[in-house]
């Protein structure tokens, strides 16, 4: 895939243009600020854009701004957002509008080659990807909320992989159920999240919108 780079440590920056382009990946741009990376996806149009949350100019959430304006501009143009640390309202903003093709992953998640490249691949085919410890952090931080509290534990258990962006058919396999058991799981999450009636948006966005404490 044709992919747009946006790290501002030079480091890296070039080591995971080495790692994409060793995958057989090409890194059509690799740039040190937002305001580059908009221009670069501009020129461009790549397939995927990955790029760091806390960038140049300000050196405070430029990466996302640049990441949310993008998604505005080319919403065909899957984002994957790299961060040092669990920032909640960061991940609430980039599902807030639509989950398709959006991902979220600590940085340290890069090291571990296969779970990157997994969560790239996701993103890429129009899923969302959630880094593990962001799901679990930010559960951990909305454990007070009333209707997630009516949910049993098998039920947390689907509704932390939905918000991770597995599909059912996924998430039976990682819980060794059939699918057909987890789409009632699914259903019974939607109604006791009061989201069985709820028209205008995806019941499975609200549900992990909800799960996320937004």
């Amino acid at each position: 895939m044709r992919i747009v780079l946006a790290e501002d440590s030079t480091l890296l920056r070039e080591g995971l243009a080495r790692l994409l382009a060793d995958e057989g990946h090409q890194v059509v741009a690799a740039t040190a600020d937002a305001e580059q990376l908009i221009t670069a996806v501009e020129q461009h149009r790549p397939d995927v854009v990955v790029t760091d949350v806390r960038m140049p100019p300000t050196n405070t959430d430029d990466g996302l701004r640049a990441a949310l304006e993008i998604r505005r501009r080319w919403p065909d143009i899957a984002v994957l957002v790299l961060s040092q640390y669990v920032e909640r309202r960061y991940a609430a903003k980039l599902l807030a509008d639509r989950s398709e093709g959006v991902g979220y992953v600590l940085k340290d998640r890069v090291a571990q080659v296969e779970n990157f490249l997994d969560a790239l691949d996701r993103v890429a085919a129009g899923s969302t990807a959630l880094d593990p410890e962001v799901v679990r952090q930010l559960i951990s931080a909305t454990r007070h909320t009333d209707p997630l509290s009516r949910l049993t534990p098998r039920e947390r258990d689907v509704l932390h992989h939905m918000a991770q962006g597995h599909t059912n058919a996924a998430i039976a396999e990682r819980l060794h159920i059939s699918q057909s058991a987890i789409e009632k799981h699914v259903n019974t999450i939607f109604d006791k999240l009061d989201l069985s009636h709820a028209t205008g948006y995806s019941r499975r966005i609200l549900a992990i919108l909800r799960y996320l404490g937004t």
